[in-house]
């Protein structure tokens, strides 16, 4: 099977009409139709089915595109490779972290960057997703547990996990709270899946404490917005927005925080320059978030 045509494929499922394709690929029509038609008969298929003026991928054609994606990141990945070894240095770095690190941490690391640094690129994933592609899709990931022990890993930073609150909540003239004091407030939580979620349920467990009717959110902006709206006090490690006043959580074994760890392939061609981006987000981190060295 030949790369343009899946490449051909790919574009016609994202674009929904072979003259979008086509413009964009610089082929002509008729033969940007050949090339699906060919692909087909190859993998004895139908991938496509019209619907009006635009073409509709096939449940076969939704499966096979995820096939198409992952070979693509593939290509793309080995190229990435093939420039770095050929300049003698790392040019390119993927990366992947979950949404929180992604907006409030790596964007503001990669706004420090030079020109003369490698370029770095960020998918969102969660942590078995940014496992799983460790190696394949990117090149490092951000973690917010420590990877297994086949990966190289650095800690990177020591999050806290903030407790916020409205100008005039009880809790604003505070720099940190109780645990046991923060369980008597209804508390706006993220969905079990989210760390900080996870460390605040183990402590107050831990404590033999629990919670009184929490708000659970999908999102940790959504959070604070509640909490803005004096629905309650949010849990999240997300940098302060809508005004809100960011208040630590003192728990018997210390601060609330959460871990961010870097973690790549051992075998990885370049595993000493991302050692050293690992060190240098882990100064970056330092300076902006305190907590370690």
């Amino acid at each position: 099977m030949e790369l343009r045509l899946l490449e051909t494929f790919r574009a016609v499922a994202r674009l929904g009409t072979i003259s979008a394709a086509a413009g964009e690929l610089l082929v002509s029509q008729p033969a940007l139709s050949r090339q699906i038609q060919q692909l087909e008969r190859d993998l004895g298929l139908v991938l496509f089915t019209r619907t009006g003026r635009r073409l509709e991928l096939t449940a076969a054609g939704r499966q096979f595109l995820t096939a198409a994606d992952s070979v693509a990141s593939a290509v793309d990945g080995a190229a990435s490779i093939a420039s770095s070894l050929a300049a003698g240095q790392l040019t390119r770095v993927r990366m992947a972290a979950p949404t929180t690190t992604l907006s409030d941490v790596l964007a503001p690391f990669l706004a420090e960057l030079s020109p003369d640094d490698p370029l770095i690129t960020v998918e969102e994933c969660n942590y078995p997703q940014a496992l799983a592609a460790i190696g394949t899709r990117v090149d490092m990931a951000i973690l917010t547990a420590p990877p297994p022990r086949e990966l190289a890993g650095r800690l990177v930073a020591e999050l806290p996990v903030w407790a916020y609150v409205s100008s005039d909540h009880r809790f604003a003239a505070s720099h940190e709270v109780d645990l046991e004091d923060l369980a008597r407030e209804r508390l706006i939580v993220l969905d079990r899946s989210a760390r900080p979620r996870l460390l605040l349920d183990d402590a107050m467990v831990a404590a033999c404490l629990a919670h009184h009717e929490p708000i659970e959110c999908a999102h940790p902006r959504v959070a604070q917005a509640l909490a803005a709206a004096r629905r309650g006090v949010a849990v999240v490690s997300d940098d302060p927005r809508f005004d809100l006043v960011p208040v630590a959580i003192r728990t018997p074994a210390g601060r609330l925080s959460i871990n961010l760890h870097a973690a790549w392939d051992r075998e990885h061609h370049a595993a000493a320059e991302l050692h050293i981006l690992a060190d240098r987000l882990r100064s970056f981190c330092a300076g902006r978030y305190g907590g370690i060295d």
